[in-house]
């Protein structure tokens, strides 16, 4: 049984470690997986030289839903840059949680599907707040805010905009987050969860970055230089390093520009408005 999906990642408009409350958007770079079920007594991982605990946890958590006990491979391919602060294990958890259901031939509601990930997510020590806005983000496109205490989704809408990120030379990992250092900030994080909820979402990212730079001892000079060059909205993605910021068609190229002399690399993407997808093997039928 062979089974595939293409989830997409995320950028953060407001980062949960701080009161639980979170909010990001589904950006266009993709993860696919392609899962296949044997009858052997264990599954496998395949995902390119990184740590394969996440997707395999996935796929035993659907097989135990599902009430089966078999064994099989999971692979994932990615365009996401790892613990770059962009969704890639949110994007890897729901792509391999689909291609699992896939391969069964069976059906899931993609909120199930989310909360099959977020388990296995804290499962396997990736996240700190079981990053289920990530998730939310990476499986339903668009933004998203939510209780990742309660693991509820508040609110989705489209958003219809390009994104410039910005990924320094360096990975950062989210559980070696200072979180109380963060959750001193939790007053804070609540205006920008009233910002998100009221629909100010380039507003709450802006918030949401130059707080969590302050939390985790980064530069905030990105986000200045994004705004300066005419950005709605600009943030430190996740715990970093990455930076998002939204921009249109003329202010794109100045936030790029403007980025330039940061060094790293900056990709030009667009938020992406579609939901994670079965079936779909995006990746692996481009060589990826």
């Amino acid at each position: 049984m062979r089974g595939y999906a293409t989830a997409y990642g995320a950028a953060t408009v407001l980062n949960a470690i701080a009161n639980w409350k979170g909010s990001a958007f589904g950006i266009s770079l993709r993860t696919s997986a392609e899962v296949v079920l044997d009858d052997s007594e264990k599954v496998m991982g395949d995902a390119s030289g990184v740590d394969t605990t996440l997707i395999v946890r996935c796929v035993e958590r659907v097989l135990r839903h599902f009430g089966l006990d078999c064994g099989g491979v999971v692979r994932t391919r990615s365009e996401i840059p790892v613990a770059s602060g962009l969704k890639s294990s949110s994007a890897a958890a729901n792509a391999a949680v689909l291609a699992a259901v896939d391969a069964l031939g069976e059906e899931i509601d993609l909120i199930d599907a989310v909360r099959i990930g977020v388990g296995a997510a804290l499962d396997a020590g990736v996240t700190v707040t079981g990053a289920f806005d990530d998730a939310c983000a990476s499986m339903l496109g668009g933004v998203v805010v939510t209780d990742n205490m309660k693991r509820e989704l508040l609110k989705r809408d489209l958003l219809h905009s390009e994104v410039i990120l910005l990924i320094p030379d360096e990975r950062f990992f989210s559980r070696d987050v200072d979180v109380e250092r963060c959750r001193l900030f939790s007053g804070v994080a609540d205006v920008v969860f009233e910002m998100a909820m009221n629909g100010d979402y380039a507003g709450a990212m802006t918030l949401n970055g130059l707080m969590y730079c302050t939390a985790l001892r980064r530069s905030p000079e990105p986000i200045v230089l994004a705004l300066r060059a005419g950005a709605a909205g600009a943030t430190l993605s996740g715990t970093g390093p990455a930076y998002a910021a939204l921009v249109d068609d003329r202010s794109g190229d100045d936030v790029a520009e403007a980025w330039s002399s940061l060094g790293g690399r900056i990709i030009r993407a667009a938020v992406e408005n579609r939901s994670a997808r079965m079936g779909q093997a995006d990746l692996f039928q481009e060589g990826i």
